[in-house]
């Protein structure tokens, strides 16, 4: 492994292993669809992420049609409406995508359904867009309000959240590659970290953070 990846997994280590978030956050992402699809009354409601490393977007939680088999499943990170949501960081009603050049209709037949309507929103994490809220064939009511927009936003919010732990959860295990004595004084700190009250916990989390922000700057 030469230097630049060595760093690479030293930053997933120590930033994601100590809060080891996944399990919660996938059920977070999940319940966040859920509500979004009932308050909105909507045939689907979904939570992309968006792979840099791929150029792709990905179901990671859908509740409504689709949700049997589309996590998972990936697109171009800048095609539909959704892509559009990610270039310009914007939320976004379409009331009616057969009149909107932004629509993609190949890729939602892809998903077995082809909607009306789709609301979306950017799920920001630390102004880094991590992906994409969105909701199908929401309720009329719902399609032109910004009072409804700016609830979609609201759900983006705790999505960020949710999909800055999971990213971090990825990283921290591909870090055993790194192997020898490098991981095992990670692994130390993990230890440490866990063994913490926590109050005391949350406060090094917060110190991880920082070091994390730091090796990152010094990686680029």
């Amino acid at each position: 492994m030469d230097h630049a990846a060595d760093s690479t997994a030293m930053i997933a280590a120590i930033s994601g292993a100590p809060a080891d978030p996944g399990p919660d956050d996938h059920e977070l992402l999940a319940s966040i669809v859920r509500v979004a699809r009932s308050i909105f009354g909507a045939a689907a409601s979904s939570i992309f992420l968006f792979d840099r490393e791929h150029d792709q977007l990905v179901f990671e939680a859908v509740s409504g049609e689709g949700e049997e088999f589309l996590v998972g499943t990936r697109f171009p990170a800048h095609r539909g409406i959704a892509g559009w949501v990610v270039d310009t960081g914007e939320p976004l009603t379409v009331d009616d995508v057969a009149g909107s050049s932004l629509f993609a209709h190949d890729l939602a037949e892809r998903t077995r359904y082809v909607p009306d309507a789709v609301m979306a929103a950017p799920v920001v994490h630390r102004d880094e867009i991590l992906g994409v809220i969105q909701v199908l064939d929401p309720h009329p009511q719902s399609r032109s309000s910004l009072a409804d927009l700016d609830l979609l936003a609201s759900f983006a919010v705790q999505a960020g959240f949710a999909l800055h732990g999971l990213v971090r959860s990825r990283e921290a295990r591909r870090a055993p590659a790194l192997g020898g004595a490098e991981f095992e004084r990670l692994a130390s700190l993990v230890r440490l970290l866990a063994a913490l009250e926590p109050e005391r916990r949350a406060a090094g989390l917060r110190l991880v953070d920082s070091l994390h922000e730091v090796l990152a700057a010094m990686a680029h």
